[in-house]
């Protein structure tokens, strides 16, 4: 996807940051695919219309819980110079936010970087957790786990939520917290009911301001999607070993094979495991939000 004729503000792994004036942020999501913190060469089709498509639908499933950054996903939204087809489906024209400099954590399972260390050590980011829990267990009830926001190259650090009051301040990290975790029964309750179980979640937060000036924390960038998101389906789900995600886990499965030193560059991709990537991403957004995704701008119905 060639670059737009705006100010360029940052390039992620998967989205570009473009600035709309003053107070406004376009985020473009790329079909871009990340495995260890390394940039993929191939890209997974349509994984940017997922990722978009499945924001929207949930920024409008908990805007009674929490607002939101959103103002469009629309094309016909943009300036004039920008609106181009292949934008379709993978837009957010968004308010800025003045970004918390931590991420918000809610886990409801023990998984992934929670379990390597529950493992080892029997806490979980630093904190006290119930004995005898073993791999993808439920707990007890769902917990905030904020982490730091890495430099770029660098990983993400598991932090306490004292630390998290240290950075933030006692009341930003208490409404951080209790947003978070309000969000996440809203989400598992909805993605339960149609059989899938949300292991754990990232939110970002930050500020914007009300039209009187006064500052209003709101939910930013992507939300529960599956790269922000761990989902299961509950057929799966089996404690004592961590069922496959509806995410980029062919991808990692098919990387821990080689033996490869997590450095760029990365290995080629085989086709299958591609396809098997963009199925996975397709399912997620179809199961649990019911709707086609071919039905979301940019797809054969549009």
């Amino acid at each position: 996807m060639s670059p737009l004729p705006l100010p360029h503000v940052h390039r992620g792994k998967v989205r570009d940051l473009y600035a709309v004036g003053e107070d406004r942020l376009l985020m473009v999501a790329s079909d871009r695919l990340s495995a260890f913190d390394v940039v993929m060469a191939e890209p997974v089709p349509d994984k940017g219309r997922v990722l978009t498509a499945m924001s929207a639908h949930w920024f409008a499933e908990i805007d009674d819980v929490i607002g939101n950054h959103l103002i469009s996903t629309d094309v016909a939204d943009l300036p004039a110079e920008v609106r181009r087809d292949d934008l379709a489906g993978r837009i957010m024209l968004c308010r800025r936010a003045e970004m918390l400099p931590v991420e918000c954590i809610v886990r409801g399972f023990v998984a992934g970087s929670a379990w390597k260390e529950y493992r080892d050590r029997g806490t979980i980011h630093g904190m006290a957790a119930p004995a005898g829990l073993v791999e993808a267990d439920r707990l007890p009830e769902p917990i905030f786990t904020p982490s730091t926001k890495a430099a770029v190259g660098d990983h993400d650090e598991n932090i306490t939520f004292d630390r998290a009051v240290e950075i933030l301040g006692g009341d930003v990290a208490d409404a951080a917290r209790e947003a978070s975790l309000a969000i996440f029964a809203r989400a598992s309750e909805r993605a339960e009911a149609v059989g899938f179980l949300l292991a754990d979640t990232k939110f970002e937060l930050g500020w914007v301001p009300d039209p009187d000036g006064t500052p209003r924390l709101v939910l930013a960038d992507e939300v529960l999607t599956p790269d922000s998101s761990r989902y299961w389906a509950m057929e799966d789900w089996n404690p004592g070993a961590t069922p496959q995600g509806f995410d980029k886990q062919p991808v990692r499965d098919y990387l821990e094979s080689l033996g490869w030193d997590k450095l760029p560059p990365p290995p080629a991709l085989p086709a299958e495991v591609v396809d098997a990537t963009a199925t996975r991403y397709r399912q997620a957004y179809e199961r649990i939000c019911g709707r086609s995704l071919d039905d979301w701008p940019g797809g054969p119905a549009s």
